[in-house]
């Protein structure tokens, strides 16, 4: 992956030297051993309830400011290639997403995103980086633990800077979800007594949209910087498949729980991705409407 050839953008935080503060710690799993929460958290998506969604959801609900959380950081350094790439790929999220909302007579709103260390505090409550990579609707910022893409790569075998791009846009795959009102919508029946979990359950359905919004991405940073290699599409969508609820779940109990699932089996996130990939198109990203996921 060239990413080199991207916009640097300037919505990078970098609190890594600041400490993650106190708080409540925020994770676990529903009906799941700490082995099995310890795997699924990987990627950034919150087995479970997705608590950090939820309680920015809330949070907005309840007239909580949702203004950025001011982080103790800076900048990063000009000389820290694992941040310039962060950026670079940010910055270029930012680009697509402005000129699709653009087009669709609509405002993007940049999130930020909190490069940290060890845990973070957020307006969805502390999080260690056991979390993994996640988004807080709650003050529309993405946090990420760079440590988080070597454990990528050792334990689930997704090395490469495509893979790890791939996390970033679907992370900002929240933010979009959130600026269109579908993680509200998404909230909302929750609390009226929807089906969250399991295999056709809304949970499912948001993660596997943010899986295609990512694909949406990549699709059009291609068209506009031509910055693939050979090898970086395999890459995205080895990611995808390797974070599948039913592999993780085999991984970690030796059994499969449709039940349980919470953002899809490993063929469904490849078929996502490639969808969005494939069409460059956010009409084509409906997962709620599916009738087949």
């Amino acid at each position: 992956m060239l990413w080199k050839k991207g916009r640097r953008s300037d919505n990078v935080v970098d609190a890594r030297d600041s400490g993650g503060g106190g708080g409540m710690r925020l994770g676990g799993g529903k009906g799941l051993s700490l082995g099995a929460v310890a795997i699924i958290v990987v990627f950034g998506l919150i087995s479970g309830q997705d608590p950090m969604q939820i309680l920015g959801q809330l949070a907005n609900q309840a007239g909580i400011s949702t203004a950025p959380t001011q982080q103790q950081g800076h900048a990063p350094a000009a000389n820290d290639e694992q941040a310039e790439f962060v950026r670079a790929v940010l910055g270029d999220t930012e680009d697509t997403w402005r000129a699709i909302f653009q087009q669709a007579g609509k405002q993007y709103q940049d999130p930020t995103l909190v490069l940290f260390r060890g845990g973070v505090n957020s307006a969805c409550g502390f999080a260690s980086s056991a979390t993994g990579p996640f988004y807080c609707p709650g003050d529309h910022q993405v946090y990420l633990d760079l440590d988080f893409f070597k454990e990528m790569a050792q334990r689930f075998s997704a090395a490469g800077d495509f893979a790890q791009a791939y996390v970033i846009a679907h992370e900002v795959g929240h933010h979009v979800q959130t600026l269109l009102g579908i993680s509200t919508k998404v909230n909302n029946a929750r609390q009226a007594g929807a089906k969250m979990e399991g295999a056709n359950g809304l949970l499912v359905r948001q993660e596997l949209q943010a899986d295609c919004l990512a694909g949406v991405w990549a699709f059009h940073a291609q068209q506009r910087l031509n910055w693939l290699e050979p090898g970086d599409l395999e890459e995205a969508l080895n990611a995808a498949n390797a974070i599948g609820d039913d592999r993780l779940q085999k991984q970690a109990r030796g059994q499969v729980v449709p039940d349980s699932f919470t953002h899809g089996t490993s063929q469904q996130r490849v078929r996502w991705f490639k969808t969005g990939y494939e069409s460059g198109k956010v009409s084509g990203c409906d997962t709620f409407k599916a009738t087949s996921l």
